[in-house]
């Protein structure tokens, strides 16, 4: 064997003269011997859809390798990985082609792998495939938050040059060059985005182990992420550039004024004409659409994760603790009997049973299979193949699954006994369709030639793989009869389970002291970890939006404040000549409305194009769906309304005699 690097300081304290050391190993009569120590951090790992282990886990480092000896046929199932390393220059479209060549030779000498088509993926991509799901989106939404801030920022800045034009024009008139204007203006617009940047890189790397708290399992090795520089500088020359764009347009405003005109105007300092404002409008419009897109994607998010919440999954996580227990020596059957006799008998435990294969862990055994009443197959591989389940008696009514036909698993359905196996509704109804799936033969693991295994019971059905997907047809086996090396014990409590977590383990281990004992969950922990991704996405895009709505309403605040102060004027003259302060509301109010208006149009255009983007994410709820968009855009419609409260009121108390007498 080879063993990988911490394992070698964690159990052999990094002995130097570990290799020829015999090591004695589970499930091995002989003793491996240990050849090699691999680097540290590898994590040669398959992908989690192809983990057979309860205690399976993405994240960890792998701990040895040790040579594959498999038989011939099994050689053939369709699970097994093969990597391989191009050659130089070479590319995947070539691999591709050169292994379809050598799939359609190899199907000539074995018909068993006639029709089978080679699938080639990068290892990287292999890797991460789960996990750019969720990123990509993400990222995408960080993106839309930055524009966001970026047309706040150049808001911002073509404000402040509004404020200044009569310096500029001063200047201007003295002798100062426009590229120097343009370069001043620009000057300023850089130095807010190196602030700015340095202060979203500090911020960064609080931020990025924030998220690794939050996630949790959501995104695979999230442990190895961290804030390297490239990411840093990239990120910061993101920052730079946004600032630069943003200010480009008040640069290039400042470099183009016209001095004499503005020198010889007397309007208002803070004045803006119709399209600095329609430019302004512009805008926050664009602000309000990305904003109104952000907030669809989290409610859609958040809806799909109350539609989890209340799915019916066909069995109950409540009061249920559940670990991977894996015996290691010793009698398997005795410990196992041992084991369920005094774990039921602790105080508070209301049952207990093995399982290979409990809900929402992902584990269960690829079996194919051909069901009587069915023609059998010409070829081994095309055997339905159905993911297969092993428990002792009691499990179904541990989960509260009902038992619809026939009756549970005993003790009695040992290896000595007839094989026996309980299907779920789904597998019943596909292939006995108008019967009764009771005392049907069932053969498995190697075609007819095998003996048969008898239905005993139909359960009903669960979404055991996913509570996203519809159930689909499974078989149970009798632990018994189809042990398996490490499995999961599940244990129903009368109250909290975890006030018995500690009692069980010591008990476990009375039984046996030397029993591996991992994974210590609740079910219903279980079942949260099974929908981390999303409930992270929607965290995530719940705090994105909440940003982008304040940044939008900033810019909506903004325009309408600039819109009073460029119409101060007039509505001077309108109090003048006798208008009320409600009118001049309404005045303001309507501007606003038309504001707000067209960036919900706006955004509901958008949002409905870049929801599809969740749409892998979502359950039981459209990407397009309309009551989450009328919804979203009510709202921040109803924000934007009272966050335009301040500038309204202001416009109805300007003095008009006042107003009047600094025109």
């Amino acid at each position: 064997m080879v063993i990988g690097y911490d394992l070698w300081q964690r159990k052999f304290g990094g002995d130097p003269n570990i290799i020829g050391t015999k090591v004695r190993i589970s499930r091995r009569d002989t003793p491996p011997t240990i050849i090699g120590v691999m680097p540290a951090g590898v994590r040669f790992l398959p992908s989690p859809a192809t983990a057979q282990e309860p205690n399976y886990n993405v994240n960890a480092l792998v701990d040895f390798w040790m040579p594959m000896a498999g038989n011939p046929e099994r050689m053939k199932a369709p699970f097994w990985d093969v990597v391989g390393h191009l050659r130089d220059g070479a590319t995947l479209d070539e691999a591709r082609a050169e292994l379809q060549v050598i799939a359609a030779r190899q199907a000539k000498a074995d018909p068993d792998f006639d029709r089978m088509t080679p699938q080639l993926q990068a290892l990287t991509d292999n890797f991460n495939e789960d996990a750019r799901h969720i990123l990509l989106p993400l990222f995408g939404a960080a993106a839309l938050v930055l524009l966001i801030a970026c047309g706040n920022v150049a808001a911002l800045l073509l404000v402040r040059g509004l404020q200044r034009q009569d310096e500029y024009a001063v200047r201007t008139a003295l002798g100062v060059r426009r590229v120097v204007l343009f370069r001043q203006v620009s000057m300023e617009s850089l130095l807010l985005a190196l602030l700015g940047g340095a202060l979203g890189v500090t911020l960064a790397i609080g931020i990025v182990r924030m998220f690794k708290i939050i996630a949790g399992t959501a995104i695979p090795r999230l442990d190895a992420v961290t804030t390297v520089w490239p990411v840093l500088i990239s990120g910061f020359a993101v920052a730079i550039i946004g600032a630069i764009v943003a200010g480009l347009l008040p640069a290039l405003r400042a470099s183009r004024l016209d001095a004499m005109a503005i020198i010889k105007s007397a309007g208002p300092k803070s004045s803006a004409g119709r399209g600095e404002r329609r430019l302004l409008r512009a805008v926050t419009i664009g602000q309000t659409a990305l904003t109104l897109a952000l907030l669809m994607g989290a409610g859609l998010l958040l809806r799909t994760t109350s539609n989890l919440a209340r799915v019916d999954s066909g069995y109950n996580t409540g009061q249920i603790l559940n670990m991977t227990v894996t015996s290691v020596q010793g009698d398997w059957n005795a410990f196992h009997t041992r084991a369920l006799q005094s774990v039921s008998a602790i105080p508070g435990v209301e049952g207990a049973a093995f399982a290979w294969g409990v809900p929402l862990t992902g584990n269960n055994w690829p079996g194919t299979f051909e069901f009587e009443g069915q023609p059998p197959v010409a070829r081994a591989n095309d055997a339905a193949s159905l993911p297969v389940r092993s428990v002792t008696p009691g499990y179904f009514n541990i989960l509260r699954m009902a038992i619809t036909e026939g009756r549970d698993f005993r003790d009695s359905d040992t290896r000595d006994a007839s094989a026996v196996a309980i299907v779920n509704r789904a597998l019943a109804d596909r292939y006995f369709p108008g019967t009764s799936a009771i005392g049907k033969k069932v053969w498995r693991f190697g075609g007819r030639q095998q003996p048969p295994t008898e239905i005993i019971g139909v359960v009903a059905n669960s979404r055991t793989g996913d509570l996203t997907r519809p159930p689909e047809p499974e078989i149970y086996l009798s632990l018994w009869q189809a042990g398996a090396f490490s499995k999961d014990l599940v244990v129903r409590t009368s109250a909290d389970p975890r006030a018995v977590m500690a009692d069980v383990q010591r008990t476990l281990r009375s039984v046996d002291p030397t029993v591996a004992v991992e994974n210590v969950k609740t079910l219903d922990q279980v079942r949260a970890d099974s929908v981390a991704t999303r409930t992270f996405a929607a965290q995530l895009l719940v705090g994105f939006s909440i940003v982008a709505s304040i940044l939008s309403l900033v810019g909506v605040y903004g325009v309408l404040s600039l819109s009073v102060a460029s119409r101060r004027r007039e509505i001077a003259v309108r109090s003048a000549i006798g208008a009320q302060g409600n009118h001049i509301r309404k005045l303001v109010f309507a501007d606003a409305f038309r504001l707000i208006a067209g960036g919900v149009v706006a955004g509901v255009l958008v949002a409905t194009i870049l929801s599809r983007a969740l749409a892998t994410f979502l359950f039981g709820v459209e990407s397009t769906d309309v009551a989450t968009l009328i919804t979203v855009g009510v709202m921040f419609a109803v924000v934007a309304l009272l966050a335009c409260w301040v500038p309204t009121q202001r416009a109805s108390r300007i003095d008009p005699l006042e107003a009047l007498r600094s025109e």
